[in-house]
């Protein structure tokens, strides 16, 4: 338990921050904290998006490592002769992999930078691709799956805290979706193209976006908070100056980021036990919940086995996989558009009514499969449950609760709250992802109406727990919520 004067402390840093470092943070649209003052015109700013163009590259790398086994299931399992058990091993070693990239990415990023760990991330996830596109068994195929899913877990930190630390205030907000959206369109490229490219090429494509990520970190600046943050004063101006223009006046930003770095190291070192304080259980129980109903509603199984869904239920892969990615790139732009104008809650509460229509729908079309009813209307039910689940997701569950546990953690916990809420949800993932085949040779219907349980305990706990937080400040949330 904190004592009362670590918390005086922590609550009188809190106060002072003006322009927070932003460890984790995907979407400060609503906050009103900092100088109010532009430090450059848009005209000037072009060294911001393009360093936000660069990295997310690594999100659109990290898409395609999700959208790389959905195409692929057949034709690598009649290659090299896999057993359905040994594939499930390559689609959920993934995420295990990323598991191990998200532990490490923050003391990585911290090291060598936030560039730095993009690099490592990159040669690894390049790596990952050419061991599987050399692959000629079982093993050097998971070894890859297994690099390409450490890098995407060092890429699913560092490019949302990269971007958010470079962007000025009133753009943070835009800048930082377009993690999300990358990663769905890295994704739904994936499906699309694995439709006629074979296994061995679709590897060999995934190396692209690591390969232009090298090439264009050369281009643009580090992050000038982590070159405060390690003391190198001249070369966090220096990149400051560039980020935002060279006839900008940076002067007041830079105080104010040299002030609060001051305060961050006058915080007391937050621990994995201090999150289970009483007054940070509420955060808590937020965060790690939203991650769990995330994934164990069944995202990871819609997609990394969309076009195996597909083909059991009697629908071209083709088809189905197309319509799949081409609306999840949509209803995300609608997600980036609405996020900050209906609000979290109703979001979320939409979305996850959303997925338990989807899995009934899913559960209903293998139900007549299963019994040899009215089937002639399963490819039909079949395609609307997968739309209607990931059109949900896309518009609520996907982004939501990364936003929300940006928002609900004091700066004090915010690194181990983040570690910690997305450990739980790479470990959903894994879980999910493997566990899909055995549970749908178990029961094809009942495996859907697992994901339909869990997504109405998903309702009732958005319902009774989640806060709304939109047009709140950061310190009007945590205060309400960690008392």
């Amino acid at each position: 338990m904190a004592n009362k004067d670590q918390n005086v402390v922590s609550n009188a840093a809190d106060d002072k921050m003006t322009e927070p470092l932003l460890r984790g943070e995907q979407n400060l649209a609503d906050e009103k904290g900092g100088s109010g003052k532009k430090t450059g015109s848009k005209d000037s700013l072009y060294m911001v998006y393009l360093s936000t163009l660069v990295v997310v590259c690594g999100s659109y790398s990290f898409g395609t490592g999700v959208g790389y086994s959905s195409p692929t299931q057949n034709a690598i399992r009649e290659d090299l002769s896999l057993s359905l058990a040994e594939y499930s091993v390559f689609g959920s070693i993934l995420t295990f992999g990323a598991m191990i990239g998200a532990i490490t990415s923050g003391p990585i990023a911290d090291f060598i930078g936030r560039k730095g760990a993009m690099r490592v991330s990159s040669f690894v996830c390049i790596a990952g691709w050419l061991a599987i596109y050399f692959s000629e068994g079982a093993l050097s195929l998971d070894l890859g799956r297994l690099a390409t899913g450490y890098g995407m877990g060092i890429f699913s930190y560092v490019v949302p805290v990269f971007t958010a630390e470079i962007a000025p205030k009133e753009l943070r907000g835009a800048l930082t979706s377009a993690n999300q959206l990358l990663i769905v369109i890295g994704a739904s490229t994936f499906f699309i193209i694995g439709t006629v490219a074979t296994w061995r090429t679709l590897a060999l494509v995934g190396v692209i976006p690591c390969a232009v990520l090298l090439l264009g970190l050369f281009l643009i600046p580090e992050s000038p908070r982590w070159l405060a943050k390690i003391g190198k004063h001249e070369e966090f101006e220096a990149a400051l100056q560039k980020l935002r223009g060279k006839d900008a006046d940076i002067s007041q930003e830079a105080t104010e980021i040299q002030e609060y770095i001051e305060t961050l190291e006058r915080l007391p070192k937050a621990r994995l036990l201090d999150l289970f304080q009483k007054r940070y259980l509420h955060s808590v129980t937020i965060g790690v919940g939203l991650m769990v109903i995330q994934q164990f509603g069944g995202i990871n199984a819609i997609a990394f086995y969309a076009a195996n869904i597909f083909q059991t239920a009697g629908l071209s892969p083709s088809t189905g996989t197309i319509s799949y990615a081409l609306l999840q790139v949509v209803v995300t732009f609608f997600n980036i558009i609405m996020i900050d104008r209906a609000g979290r809650k109703p979001l979320l509460l939409f979305a996850a009514t959303g997925l338990l229509l989807g899995c009934l729908l899913l559960a209903a079309a293998f139900f007549l499969k299963t019994y040899g009813l009215a089937l002639e209307s399963v490819p039909a039910l079949t395609l609307a449950g997968v739309l209607v689940y990931i059109g949900s997701f896309s518009s609520g569950m996907g982004a939501t609760p990364w936003v929300l546990m940006s928002e609900i953690f004091p700066i004090n916990i915010k690194g181990v709250g983040g570690s910690l809420t997305t450990l739980v949800n790479w470990f959903g993932a894994w879980a999910i992802s493997y566990t899909f085949n055995f549970l749908e040779t178990w029961s094809s219907y009942g495996t859907f109406l697992l994901y339909a349980a869990v997504n109405i305990l998903g309702i009732v706990f958005i319902t009774t727990v989640v806060p709304e937080t939109k047009g709140r400040t950061l310190e009007e949330i945590q205060a309400t919520m960690n008392m």
